[in-house]
């Protein structure tokens, strides 16, 4: 008997250990390269903040392709040279813009965009999120966002999680055209889906917009525009030098490792957890996004 408890002491029994259950980061650590695919440069907006932030938003033609389009405009327009972030409110959006300013369009610039609040479900490869969603028939991921969806209705919508990026609007019919933007930065307001136009997501530089100081008037506007944090550029990626403009990708939500990511997400069984949940929130499986390394071709 002594004997045995010695061996079991000191892991003598032959039992092979037990596996190491992976974590979501385990995953995409582990993700092969075929997993990720490369967001093109001219879906990347770059806005530099003059107290030396950096917030690079991906760009969703496929869902608001007009609105889009005058982003486009507008950032090769310069439109947002002396542009501010005016409002911060709390535990929801941060806005920039002119903020009402009388400043033209560029050239290119649709004043009146379409109603993009929704698309053709027709043309979307879903990856259903297994979990029931509260504001819409069916949820998933579509070409790596995060979307709403009605088999029956045949629409499909991108939803407004954390760092959704989203465009401004007056009361409807009024649609916004692209100048004035926010990013979601508290817990997410799905009651907006399908009542305005998103367009992107933040995927990088968030902090830089969810640190700023609250806006203390209504809505969260700064009440001094001294209080206001000066843009000092935006830039689509494709219109900065390439070995200087930021390159991303993004975790392929059709292949097999986000299925697993998926997975995990919503039953989570590795050491920190006690009861997995068995289900999980959309806006809670962020889909990955990470910094490619540019490397310069050698010269042969």
């Amino acid at each position: 008997m002594k004997a045995s408890i010695l061996f079991v002491a000191f892991g003598l029994t032959g039992a092979a250990p037990a596996a190491k259950l992976q974590t979501p980061n385990d995953i995409v650590a582990a993700a092969p390269a075929s997993a990720w695919k490369p967001i093109p440069a001219d879906d990347l907006l770059v806005m530099d903040l003059a107290n030396g932030g950096r917030i690079v938003i991906q760009l969703a033609p496929a869902f608001a392709p007009v609105h889009v389009a005058n982003i486009r405009a507008l950032a090769r327009g310069h439109y947002w040279d002396g542009a501010t972030v005016y409002r911060v409110q709390d535990n929801y959006v941060a806005q920039w813009g002119q903020n009402e300013s009388d400043k033209p369009w560029p050239a290119g610039v649709a004043a009146k965009p379409p109603a993009e609040y929704t698309r053709p479900l027709k043309g979307l490869s879903i990856t259903p999120l297994g979990s029931p969603d509260a504001y819409a028939p069916g949820a998933g991921f579509a070409a790596g966002w995060p979307v709403a969806y009605s088999p029956k209705g045949g629409w499909a919508d991108l939803t407004h999680c954390y760092a959704s990026v989203g465009v401004g609007r007056d009361l409807s019919p009024d649609t916004g055209t692209g100048g004035e933007l926010y990013a979601v930065i508290g817990q997410a307001p799905r009651q907006l889906d399908r009542n305005i136009a998103l367009v992107g997501r933040v995927v990088d530089g968030i902090e830089h917009l969810s640190s700023l100081p609250r806006g203390t008037e209504a809505l969260g506007m700064y009440k001094d525009k001294a209080e206001d944090v000066p843009i000092a550029s935006v830039r689509l990626a494709s219109d900065i030098p390439e070995a200087a403009r930021p390159a991303y990708e993004y975790m392929d939500t059709a292949s097999a490792s986000f299925a697993r990511y998926l997975h995990v997400r919503a039953n989570r069984h590795d050491d920190f957890y006690i009861r997995p949940a068995g289900g999980v929130d959309l806006c809670n499986v962020q889909v990955p996004v990470r910094k490619k390394v540019l490397t310069a071709a050698r010269p042969e």
